[in-house]
């Protein structure tokens, strides 16, 4: 017995931490070398004590209930765990700690063997971290395993639009947009089997979702750290919006040089042979007539239409290529684009009597003339496509959409599109009814789409045979 406690003791006084051994009633049974050069006692003065000697004073009252608990319930545990510790020295000084206990079942009954370990060290290391993840420009979000958030930055905050409390201890699919988040937690086991440094969705547009519910393309930077409690992935989130747009911008210089370039093609290569056949044509009816038979009149006609649809055509096209060229966005008031365009069809829109109904449109960057033709092609194309038995109706209206985009609408009661045709509309010269009474090339939609393209939108329609349709677009807020 004596020979198991000499070796008993030899082990505790060898062990790098500060140990105590604690009875029932919270007295020191025993203290170890490094107790005393921890706290600044000497053992002597701490055997027999009370072990609240060692707790800042405003633990003293709790602390007993704490002892208590533990002896009607032993077991090997971390004391404190998910809060912040302190112990006491000699001087008065605190300091934080980690402690572990031990139950230990001696001759005087069950005692605790507690472990006390100074991580002064590691907490000044973890604020030192925390300066720097708080200090980065981008936002830094501190994450375990499990998903859990444990530590943002004040750029996290401001990008995300939520405040610190509410995102500590939430997952991190609350930043993922829903139809992303469901295999989030499969990617985010994938990396914990195989940390390492990485860009996360290389090869992929990735996107992050706001408190407002807004989207953003964003890029992510993983970095993992091994902590105490495990590894856990330190995550580096940068918004990307600015770049996508500037990419955006530069693909869209990079069309208009070659729209440019078509826009010459179509200007000389392909309007020169038609005027050539125009002026041939008008030669032959002028100064051959009387030579000609019916017959012959009959075909210089039919090639003095082609001709002449292939001109108009051609125009066409280059009024679809220069569409927002050398031009800018200004700050426009949509209720007055719209007042304007209502103005312009005023004839037609009395002829037809047609009623037009217009919501509280919002103010936005947009360019001018190309969001004039946008809705004098949508309005006008209600009308053209009325229910001729009926009056016709047309209503215009916009909401705030939630990933950061206008989504406008003009409805009408007219005579409706198959679904089989939804997409075929906005392709250029595609037009599902060719009667002569409708005029057109099958450009204007065409038109449309281009323009809501150039505002960062896209165009769609909802709509049933013989119900009517509601063409939608949408235009970005900024």
């Amino acid at each position: 017995m004596k020979h198991s406690e000499l070796t008993f003791q030899a082990i505790v006084e060898a062990t790098p931490n500060a140990i105590i051994l604690v009875n029932k009633e919270g007295k020191i049974a025993y203290a170890n070398h490094q107790t005393e050069k921890l706290f600044g006692f000497n053992r002597i003065e701490l055997i027999s004590q009370k072990v609240e000697i060692l707790i800042p004073q405003r633990h003293h009252e709790h602390h007993p209930d704490f002892r208590t608990q533990f002896f009607k319930s032993p077991e090997t545990r971390a004391m404190g765990s998910g809060r912040e510790l302190f112990a006491m020295r000699k001087d008065k000084s605190e300091f934080p700690v980690e402690i572990g206990l031990n139950p230990l079942v001696t001759l005087e009954g069950t005692m605790v063997l507690v472990s006390i370990i100074d991580i002064t060290t590691r907490k000044k290391a973890e604020e030192r971290f925390r300066l720097v993840v708080e200090s980065a420009p981008n936002a830094m979000i501190l994450a375990n395993k499990d998903g859990e958030i444990t530590l943002i930055n004040a750029q996290t905050e401001k990008l995300f639009g939520y405040q610190r409390n509410e995102l500590i201890g939430s997952k991190l699919e609350i930043l993922i947009p829903k139809k992303f988040s469901g295999n989030h937690p499969h990617l985010r086991e994938s990396f914990f089997h195989s940390p390492s440094v990485r860009s996360m969705g290389a090869g992929r547009d990735l996107f992050a979702v706001r408190k407002d519910g807004t989207q953003f393309p964003v890029e992510i930077g993983l970095n993992p750290i091994e902590t105490d409690q495990g590894t856990v992935v330190l995550a580096s989130v940068i918004d990307i919006t600015a770049r996508k747009r500037h990419e955006a911008m530069s693909a869209l210089e990079l069309k208009n040089k070659e729209l440019e370039q078509f826009n010459y093609i179509a200007s000389h290569d392909l309007q020169e042979p038609l005027r050539t056949v125009s002026n041939y044509v008008q030669i032959l009816e002028e100064d051959f007539s009387g030579q000609l038979n019916q017959e012959a009149k009959n075909y210089l006609n039919t090639i003095s239409r082609a001709t002449l649809r292939m001109s108009m055509l051609v125009r066409t096209l280059l009024e679809f290529s220069r569409l927002g060229q050398n031009k800018k966005m200004v700050s426009l008031d949509c209720n007055t684009i719209v007042k304007n365009v209502v103005t312009d069809l005023n004839s037609l829109i009395k002829e037809t009597k047609t009623t037009i109904l217009i919501e509280d449109l919002p103010t936005l960057y947009a360019y001018e003339t190309e969001l004039m033709q946008l809705f004098l092609n949508l309005i006008n194309n209600a009308i053209k496509f009325r229910k001729k038995d009926q009056l016709s109706e047309i209503r215009i209206g916009c909401r705030n959409n939630s990933n950061g985009h206008f989504e406008f609408y003009v409805a009408d009661n007219g005579i409706g599109i198959e679904p089989k045709y939804f997409a075929r509309i906005f392709q250029i010269f595609q037009r599902l009814n060719t009667s002569q009474e409708e005029e057109g090339y099958g450009i204007g939609l065409a038109n449309c789409k281009k323009i809501v393209e150039m505002h960062g939108g896209k165009i769609w329609v909802e709509s049933e045979l013989g119900k009517g349709s509601t063409f939608k677009f949408t235009i970005e807020t900024v």
